[in-house]
C-alpha cells in the first residue's frame, strides 16, 4: 500500500463559541491509502482539547504508515489495526483516521458500502442535531428559525455563559424561533454539581430532552451520582472517553456520547454500543468539526444511537467532500461503495493517478522535507483570511 496525506486548512462559516473556547478554523489531516489502483481516505483534525496539533498528526500518521507497510493488503492491515498493532501511544483520533481510509479502500475493493460490512443492509439515515453557538439570543432565534425552515428537526444548544441568565435567554429564543424542533443543551463541562442542580429544572421548564455533560470533567462517580437525580437526562461526553469510562458509566448515566475521534473509530464505537446495550444508557454519536471526509463513517452507524450530532461539516464555510448530506437537517449514508464520499472541484479517481501529496509532496512514512516556512500545506479551504481561535 502507498500511503500519502495533505493538510488542509477547515475555516468555519462563523466562529464557534463552546463554554472553554471559541473555533474559527481548524487543519485537517487526510490520508490516502493507494492499493491495486483504488485508494481509500480518511480524516483526524487538529484539537487542542486532545492536544492533537497539526505535528503531532503528521508524526503519528508516519508511525502509523510503517507499520502498515507489513501487510500485504488494506484487509490483513485493518485486521492487524483492530487487533491493537498500531504503537501504544496512538491517538485514538489517528486511529479512527487510519481505520475509516482501510475501510474505505476494502469496501471499494469490494464494490461494498461500509455500512454493509458493520451489519446493516440498508444505507444508515437520520435526523442530525445542528448546533448553536454560545451567541446572542437575536441571532441564534434567526439561525434555529432558519435551520427549522429547511428541515432540522434537532437543535442543539451550547451553554456555560458566564451569565447563566444568558443560557437561559438564549434557549428562550430558540424555543421561540423553533417551537416544534427537539433541543438538546450541551455545556461542555462548564458547571459545578451546585449550578447545575440550580440551573436544570429551568432548562427542563423549556422543553429541554437532555443535557451533554453538565459537570466539570474528571469526577465520573460525581457524574453518575448527579445523574441519578438530575431533572434532565444526563449524556457523557469529556467524561467518556474509552470503554473503561464507559464501563463505570453504564446504566447510571442516560447517555453516551460516542465520538470516533474520542474513542479511536468504528470498532471501538461498536464495543461501547455492545458494553452500553441493555443498559439503559442510550448512544450518541457526535464528531468534531470536520469535513464530510472526517463525518462519513460515523454516519455509518447512524442506526445504532438515540441521538445524531453528526453536523460538523455543515459548520464549514466550504466543505472539500460531498456524499453525506445534512443540509436538509437528515444525513445519511449515499450507498456507494466504501465511506461513499467524495471530493468536491476535483477530477474522478480513476486507476494509474498520482496519489495526493502531503506537505512538500511527501509521502506519509517518508522523510519529511525542510520547508523554508512553518505550517506548509497542500491546499487551503475557506477563507485563509480568518484566523484559527481554537
Amino acid at each position: 500500500m502507498h500511503l500519502t496525506h495533505r493538510t488542509v486548512r477547515l475555516v468555519l462559516a462563523e466562529p464557534l463559541r463552546i463554554s472553554r473556547s471559541t473555533t474559527a478554523a481548524r487543519d485537517a489531516v487526510q490520508l490516502t491509502l493507494e492499493h491495486g489502483g483504488l485508494r481509500g481516505h480518511g480524516e483526524a483534525v487538529s484539537s487542542i482539547h486532545q492536544r492533537l496539533d497539526t505535528g503531532t498528526l503528521l508524526r503519528h500518521f508516519r508511525t502509523a504508515a510503517e507499520g502498515l507497510r507489513r501487510h500485504s493488503g488494506p484487509e490483513t492491515a485493518l485486521h492487524a489495526l483492530r487487533s491493537g498493532e498500531l504503537a501504544a501511544d496512538t491517538p485514538p483520533a489517528v486511529t479512527a483516521a487510519v481505520e475509516a481510509a482501510l475501510l474505505d479502500l476494502v469496501g471499494k475493493r469490494a464494490a461494498t458500502a461500509v455500512h454493509r460490512f458493520l451489519g446493516t443492509r440498508v444505507p444508515p439515515r437520520a435526523p442530525t442535531a445542528r448546533t448553536l453557538s454560545i451567541c446572542a439570543p437575536r441571532h441564534a432565534a434567526g439561525q434555529a428559525r432558519a435551520l427549522a425552515a429547511v428541515g432540522f428537526s434537532v437543535l442543539k444548544i451550547k451553554a456555560g455563559d458566564r451569565d447563566p441568565e444568558a443560557d437561559l435567554d438564549r434557549v428562550r429564543a430558540v424555543r421561540a424561533a423553533a417551537p416544534s424542533a427537539r433541543l438538546l443543551l450541551d455545556a461542555n463541562g462548564a458547571w459545578t454539581a451546585a449550578r447545575a442542580a440550580a440551573l436544570l429544572p429551568r432548562f427542563a421548564e423549556l422543553g429541554v430532552e437532555a443535557v451533554e455533560q453538565p459537570l466539570i470533567p474528571g469526577d465520573i462517580e460525581g457524574l453518575a451520582r448527579f445523574a441519578e437525580r438530575s431533572p434532565l437526562p444526563v449524556i457523557a461526553d469529556e467524561d467518556a472517553v474509552g470503554p473503561e469510562d464507559v464501563r463505570r458509566l453504564a446504566g447510571r448515566v442516560h447517555g453516551i456520547n460516542v465520538k470516533l475521534a474520542k474513542c479511536g473509530g468504528v470498532h471501538a464505537a461498536l464495543r461501547i454500543a455492545a458494553l452500553v446495550e441493555g443498559s439503559g444508557t442510550r448512544l450518541m454519536l457526535g464528531c468534531l468539526t470536520a469535513s464530510t471526509l472526517g463525518i462519513a463513517p460515523a454516519v455509518h452507524l447512524a442506526d445504532r444511537a438515540h441521538w445524531i450530532d453528526l453536523d460538523g461539516h455543515l459548520l464549514l464555510a466550504h466543505d472539500p467532500w460531498s456524499g453525506i448530506g445534512g443540509e436538509d437537517g437528515t444525513v445519511g449514508a449515499s450507498g456507494l461503495p466504501g465511506l461513499g464520499v467524495r471530493p468536491r472541484c476535483a477530477p474522478a479517481e480513476s486507476p494509474g493517478r498520482a496519489p495526493a501529496e502531503g506537505p512538500g509532496g511527501a509521502p506519509i512514512g517518508s522523510p519529511p522535507r525542510a520547508s523554508a516556512g512553518s505550517g506548509s500545506r497542500a491546499s487551503s479551504v475557506g477563507n485563509p483570511s480568518r484566523a484559527a481561535v481554537a
